[in-house]
């Protein structure tokens, strides 16, 4: 029988494999209660102007009905196992906020007895919360698959966020390593949660008051590396779950090796793939924030992203036909998609080329990194740019000047010990 520190430690290290969670974009008010998701996005690493900040993110059990192999939880793992139950994470949950370790939530679980004994408990934490405690901060829920709508609903009323895992990009990845799980069970609670968004968001145009119902709307997360998909089948599903739900995010999880008996995962000791996984973020960006469509990152004769470099100088290198992009007449759209300049950097050249032509000097002052972008662009001072004849000449000067970047070893979770 273990002690509450001894479950803590269990179900607070269980949870680490679970990424989906991040700046939230939460809006939710403090009205005399306690807590405030309304100043900051809360994560439990760092909002993105920086700052640290942090939340509790638990299990509810890590036991668990199913037998997925790539899940440290799975049934057949033999690994210490224990339960909190409601009264326990509300209690944790505040004392937490009041001590000023935290400022939210992140909930999930392990599915014990049923889902819909599972839910029902994952639900009564956040009402609790909510309703008794009074607590306004931040609240991120995993909602279970094959749970009821009803329960969904009740949830959906108390929390900021809700996610459900898609696990495995493919359905036949998925039957290889979860074959009691399937991608409609995942769909189902993504379509509900979805419409009562939708519902909600037509109520606030009739009525004055109309309940919060996940304000900062749905993720799911997949695990990239322990199933053989490659990138243009992973990103063709985020695309397709991005488009049917509308979802905030889509996190891409690098399979750490855990199960030494399974011959169809990779072996304990592979190195995740962790630059696979920070160019798929890349990727993902690329489609809901410049304007590329999926064909243009990833197609039939390039179904994988390059790990030396990013997706965008990817694109750039293989279609020369579009450069150089003039800085003083391109329009935004078009800026954005040379290599080395981000969105911030491309208002500030549009902003700035009203008043005059811009020229290196300035260009270098606004952010861009200038050694990888003036392959691809002409200012006003440009001597000579034809474009580019060499794509690998190019490619190779780049890397040479930027060198990779090091990626973190392990996902970044704030110890509560």
């Amino acid at each position: 029988m273990f002690g509450f520190n001894d479950k803590l430690e269990i179900l607070a290290d269980a949870a680490k494999y679970d990424v989906s969670c991040s700046s939230s974009g939460g809006k939710r008010t403090n009205n005399g209660g306690i807590g405030d998701a309304s100043a900051s996005g809360i994560c439990h690493t760092y909002t993105e102007d920086g700052r640290c900040v942090s939340l509790l993110k638990i299990l509810m059990t890590n036991y668990c009905i199913y037998d997925c192999s790539f899940c440290v939880s799975r049934r057949s793992n033999d690994v210490q196992r224990a339960a909190f139950s409601v009264k326990e994470v509300v209690d944790l949950t505040m004392n937490f906020y009041r001590r000023n370790y935290i400022e939210g939530l992140f909930l999930s679980s392990g599915i014990f007895k049923s889902a819909d004994y599972t839910m029902e408990r994952l639900m009564l934490v956040v009402k609790k919360l909510r309703t008794e405690e009074r607590f306004n901060g931040y609240i991120h829920l995993k909602a279970i698959p094959g749970a009821s709508e009803a329960l969904l609903k009740e949830a959906g009323l108390y929390v900021d966020r809700m996610s459900v895992n898609l696990e495995i990009p493919t359905e036949e990845g998925l039957k290889l390593v979860a074959p009691e799980k399937d991608h409609q069970t995942v769909k189902e609670p993504l379509a509900i949660v979805q419409n009562e968004i939708k519902t909600v968001q037509r109520d606030k145009k009739i009525f004055k008051k109309v309940p919060h119902f996940v304000p900062a709307g749905q993720s799911t997360q997949m695990v990239i590396g322990a199933t053989p998909e490659n990138d243009l089948q992973v990103m063709e599903t985020a695309n397709k779950f991005y488009k049917e739900f509308n979802l905030k995010r889509v996190y891409y999880s690098g399979y750490i090796p855990i199960n030494a008996n399974d011959s169809l995962l990779p072996k304990i000791g592979t190195a995740p793939p962790l630059v696979r996984e920070n160019r798929l973020y890349q990727a993902d960006w690329l489609l809901r924030f410049y304007g590329f469509s999926l064909n243009e990152i990833l197609n039939n004769s390039h179904q994988h992203l390059e790990l030396e470099i990013d997706p965008k100088l990817s694109w750039a290198l293989r279609n020369p036909q579009f450069f150089p992009i003039d800085i003083n007449t391109a329009d935004y759209k078009w800026i954005i998609r040379i290599p080395g300049i981000g969105r911030q950097s491309a208002n500030k050249i549009v902003q700035a080329r009203k008043y005059g032509k811009l020229r290196e000097h300035q260009l270098k002052k606004m952010g861009i990194a200038f050694n990888r972008a003036k392959y691809f662009m002409v200012c006003q001072d440009t001597v000579v740019n034809t474009g580019f004849i060499y794509p690998d000449s190019v490619k190779k000067a780049i890397l040479e000047h930027n060198p990779q970047p090091k990626i973190l070893t392990s996902a970044p979770q704030l110890s509560l010990f």
